[in-house]
């Protein structure tokens, strides 16, 4: 690994109003390395990037060096002429173009170009995808590929403004095993060219097999930079959070009596034949490869979409869903996997968020909303889910991905729910986060709602649910009750498939 310093941060800060991001970070970044950046959601990850790619603008006093020179970004733009490029964790990518549009336009735009030729713009793309050895037809339109694909173009985008540093902000989120060994090896391709990456991620498996040093931000500060021998899982998550943390297993408990039943379930061309039983205070974990038909599934019993044939149960009678209202007015709430794009007002308060489904009760006669009432509502869920910091005014945006995932909860519980959806509950926080959420998702079981729980971390489904669904392909695969479930048995149902279900008693 060459040693060359690309680039150094000293004494780097952000103040934000009432909060302290960064707090004099010094940190660098060598030549041709792949940099692991960890710590809990709200250690300043995010404004560290922001920072490096133009934007934000941090506090007077620090500096920024590049090749030993001190550079300063008032707008991205900037940071993209000094060879950054950054695959934020939403792509930010135009899907309604072309893949030749999306590799090229920040380019373009960059250039202040007037006219479009689409020879040199072809061309261009081309050739960075020949880079990372792949084979994209430059015309499809973005939103026809897979997610894989999509991030890769994002990195083919970074490759036309000849990046020194390329910055991936959790690339992996939204990838299957096998997708993500395929970008793991386009990075260590641009590694071998001796492009830096910076790599941010929650999966500290990942973060082991990829890069060569690992840096820990904890409150702001930096706690150190490490090689990637010189620490271990356990180790690593101390530091992270200043504590010894691990999935608590909850023991397997007795439920109740049917709550919501699925029979017969099919879906053309996204599921067929489903058929589970969710009980009285049961988490019952869906789990399964991206792409299996999880999600649609739950987004059939929430009545997003509308199935071809089969039969929905809700306390023993029959429901004809046909739309999310209705699904709602059932009692049946559904948290999505995507945060940002589905489950938050971006750009509102905490406040606003949190009390948007129940701005009815909270109104007077004339239709205003009570201030008073307001404020007591909101303060009931900050407290209830300690939701922190517990700042109503602060805009949801500046919250670490656990609280916001807190505020989603409340949201929804506050419908008092008998059956709760939630897709992938912990994608993209931190470990102590992921704790929390399990525990409150145990907490509302324990109270008699019914619980769907998808989720692609089997550590997490082994430990938290009582009983596990394996899809494959649309279809269920396997069905595994707490007490015999494995990884193995999980991941050879979900690769091979099953003859048949486990006996459940």
């Amino acid at each position: 690994m060459a040693e060359e310093r690309f680039l150094q941060m000293e004494d780097l800060s952000k103040t934000y109003p009432g909060v302290k991001a960064l707090d004099k970070i010094n940190m660098e970044i060598r030549a041709g390395e792949v940099h692991a950046l960890v710590g809990e959601n709200g250690a300043g990850k995010s404004t560290l990037i922001k920072i490096l790619a133009g934007a934000e603008i941090p506090d007077p006093g620090g500096r920024i060096l590049i090749d030993g020179e001190p550079v300063s970004f008032a707008h991205p733009l900037e940071a993209l002429r000094r060879r950054i490029a950054v695959t934020y964790q939403d792509l930010s990518l135009f899907p309604n173009l072309s893949v030749v549009e999306n590799i090229t336009i920040s380019r373009k735009i960059e250039e202040g170009a007037r006219h479009i030729d689409w020879r040199e713009m072809r061309s261009t793309a081309q050739d960075a995808l020949a880079k990372l050895d792949l084979d994209i037809d430059l015309t499809t339109r973005l939103s026809d590929l897979s997610l894989a694909n999509q991030q890769l173009v994002a990195i083919a985008r970074a490759l036309v403004h000849d990046a020194r540093l390329l910055i991936l902000d959790e690339p992996t989120s939204s990838l299957s095993a096998e997708e993500v060994n395929a970008l793991f090896r386009v990075i260590s391709t641009l590694k071998a060219q001796g492009m830096s990456i910076l790599f941010i991620s929650h999966k500290l498996d990942e973060v082991f097999a990829i890069s060569d040093r690992i840096t820990v931000l904890r409150d702001g500060q930096h706690v150190g930079t490490y090689l990637r021998e010189e620490l271990d899982e356990e180790k690593l998550i101390s530091l992270m959070v200043g504590r010894k943390i691990r999935f608590m297993q909850y023991e397997k408990r007795s439920v109740g009596k049917p709550l919501l039943e699925v029979k017969h379930l099919h879906k053309k061309g996204n599921f067929a034949d489903i058929s589970f039983t969710l009980h009285q205070g049961e988490i019952l974990g869906l789990t399964g490869l991206v792409g299996a038909g999880r999600t649609e599934v739950a987004q059939a019993i929430f009545g997003r979409i509308i199935p071809d044939s089969g039969q929905i149960y809700l306390r023993g009678k029959e429901m004809k869903i046909t739309s999310t209202t209705q699904a709602v007015q059932a009692g049946i709430a559904y948290i999505p996997e995507s945060r940002q794009t589905q489950g938050l007002f971006l750009g509102k308060t905490l406040a606003d968020n949190l009390s948007v489904t129940r701005l009815d009760s909270l109104a007077n006669q004339f239709g205003i909303i009570r201030i008073d009432l307001l404020k007591d509502y909101v303060g009931k869920w900050i407290q209830r889910l300690s939701i922190r910091p517990p700042y109503p005014k602060m805009l949801i945006d500046q919250f670490s991905g656990g609280n916001q995932q807190k505020a989603i909860l409340a949201k929804w519980l506050a419908y008092e729910p008998t059956v709760l959806i939630v897709d992938e509950p912990t994608n993209g926080i931190d470990v102590g986060a992921k704790s929390e959420i399990h525990q409150l998702l145990r907490e509302l079981a324990d109270q008699g709602i019914g619980i769907i729980m998808i989720s692609s971390e089997l550590p997490e489904v082994l430990a938290v649910c009582d009983r596990i669904l394996v899809m494959r392909r649309g279809r269920v695969a396997a069905e595994f009750p707490k007490d015999d479930a494995t990884q193995e048995k999980i991941m050879n149902a979900a690769i091979l498939g099953g003859d048949a279900r486990q006996d459940v008693s």
